[in-house]
């Protein structure tokens, strides 16, 4: 069985009394809310994901190490081989978008634990999330909604959306300063969140991690930006799984007090102690269209015992959010 672990504030996605200290009234918004407003800006692609819409998909493994296990009881840091199935995707609901956009990539995981249970994780080639509260998303798509006059964004309406939302400000500069990745494989990828830790003797200990890819980081040179095809990531990925195994290392961050805890949008400072958790092996990737990783909601909630969420709002919204486009997509819709 899934173990999901729902705060008691949410229901039905909506944020609710009773929230963390510092979630004003005027940031409550719904799970449809988000969704609808994603619809709005990218439009509707009937049976697929509303955001992360493009993607590819991935089968390996993973191998947890000691030094993780002495901080979490998971079975993720068993040593044993964890199955896994993985999806990589660009953020937007557009199918089509090219591969050179600078937005964000993702790469989701599912790990089978041997005990039957499942551990998440999605995670993104951002070191921060581009929303503090989940309004400030749902404000972005809002004000990204393409003018029907131009097919553009209205600019004016951007502008004001940035004077009002600094918490948008770190990602945007990152995407903007940083060039895409030239493979799925050649990128390195952020939880975004900080998690809990529980080890055997119940000490829960505050932790961040990414996945850093021994094929090196590698991004596309503004030459390679203006002349790459638009569809070149799947195939890449493909090819490369097919010349040997794609390896990334697993770096868990340790938190010391007064590390941010429910601010995706602040990150931790590099000088953090940080342990090699496990390495994570892709054998295989295949495009998206029936395979296994298609119909997995990838909700990062999904957490086996001794892995367990924080108080980040961006964190617990994004299950009622993922279960609302997962529903919709389920129906044919």
């Amino acid at each position: 069985m899934q173990n999901i672990k729902s705060p008691k504030w949410m229901l039905a996605g909506v944020l609710v009394l009773g929230a963390p200290l510092g979630m004003a009234a005027q940031d409550e918004v719904t799970a449809d809310q988000v969704v609808q407003a994603i619809e709005g800006t990218f439009g509707v692609t009937p049976g697929e994901r509303r955001n992360h819409t493009k993607g590819a998909c991935a089968h390996g493994e993973f191998v947890g190490s000691p030094e993780a296990a002495a901080y979490s009881r998971s079975g993720l840091f068993s040593g044993q081989r964890i199955p896994v199935v993985a999806r990589f995707s660009l953020s937007g609901g557009n199918p089509k978008v090219p591969d050179t956009a600078k937005s964000a990539r993702g790469m989701a995981l599912q790990f089978k634990l041997a005990d039957g249970g499942l551990q998440h994780m999605s995670m993104l080639n951002t070191p921060i999330f581009g929303a503090m509260h989940p309004r400030t998303f749902r404000d972005l798509m809002v004000a990204t909604k393409p003018d029907p006059a131009t097919g553009k964004p209205d600019p004016e309406k951007i502008k004001a959306f940035k004077a009002g939302h600094p918490d948008n400000l770190a990602q945007s500069e990152f995407l903007a300063s940083n060039n895409p990745p030239a493979s799925y494989a050649t990128s390195a990828y952020w939880g975004i969140h900080t998690f809990q830790f529980i080890n055997r003797e119940n000490k829960t200990t505050l932790v961040r991690w990414r996945f850093v890819p021994q094929d090196g980081v590698k991004r596309l040179s503004d030459d390679e930006l203006k002349s790459s095809a638009p569809n070149f990531l799947e195939q890449a990925l493909i090819d490369r799984s097919r010349q040997g195994p794609v390896r990334w290392d697993m770096m868990v961050s340790i938190g010391e007090p007064g590390d941010p805890e429910d601010n995706p949008t602040l990150a931790w400072p590099e000088s953090r102690r940080q342990i090699k958790a496990g390495t994570l092996t892709i054998s295989s990737a295949m495009p998206q269209k029936g395979a296994e990783c298609e119909k997995i909601n990838f909700d990062p909630l999904v957490m086996g015992d001794g892995i367990a969420p924080t108080n980040d709002p961006i964190l617990l919204f994004r299950s009622p959010a993922y279960a609302f486009s997962f529903a919709k997509r389920l129906g044919g819709l």
